[in-house]
């Protein structure tokens, strides 16, 4: 099935220049002189890199026939956020292992036990893990809120229980459970 450019968003598999690649992220550019026209920036799953592409808006691609699968993250088997990863299908219970190149650690920050995913397949392949768009996390270490600390948009650091680090505002505390953006990292708020 063809797609045109400004169908692209990110998550879609395509054929670009012959090879399957994911879009990681898009952008609409119109300059002040010329067409407009989509930034791309897409993995090739072939050789793993990344390439920041310009699309025309007429330009039509081919849309890659890819197995959206919903998984459980079962657990770390290194023990240290470097992978390999479990990850067990819900509806035949198989599980797989992925590496840190699977589920880079912009990903892997994010999870902990039982968090439902989908996992991206390709002729056998994981093509990537797309993350539920908000998870809770429970602050494990932070600085106390300071005495008569009044200004409303400080933020203070926190490290969460999975090892990652986020910005907090001064009255989240050690135990408090935070609800965090997957993709940008951000606290949304308290769980």
């Amino acid at each position: 099935m063809a797609i045109k450019a400004t169908e692209v968003k990110p998550g879609n598999a395509i054929i670009y220049e012959g090879e399957l690649c994911i879009v990681l992220r898009t952008e609409h550019v119109k300059p002040g002189k010329g067409p407009a026209y989509i930034q791309a920036k897409m993995r090739n799953v072939a050789t793993g890199s990344i390439k920041v592409n310009r699309l025309n808006s007429s330009d039509k691609f081919e849309a890659a026939n890819i197995d959206r699968r919903k998984m459980e993250y079962l657990y770390d088997g290194g023990g240290q956020g470097k992978g390999p990863f479990v990850f067990m299908d819900t509806e035949t219970y198989d599980q797989i292992e992925l590496s840190s190149s699977e589920l880079p650690i912009e990903q892997s920050r994010w999870l902990k036990e039982n968090t439902p995913c989908t996992v991206q397949m390709h002729a056998g392949k994981v093509l990537g893990v797309e993350l539920p768009a908000a998870v809770e996390l429970a602050i494990t270490e932070t600085v106390p809120q300071p005495k008569g600390a009044t200004a409303t948009n400080q933020l203070k650091e926190a490290t969460l229980e999975t090892g990652a680090i986020v910005r907090v505002p001064p009255f989240c505390e050690v135990g408090q459970v935070v609800r965090i953006n997957t993709e940008t990292g951000e606290y949304l708020g308290k769980a």
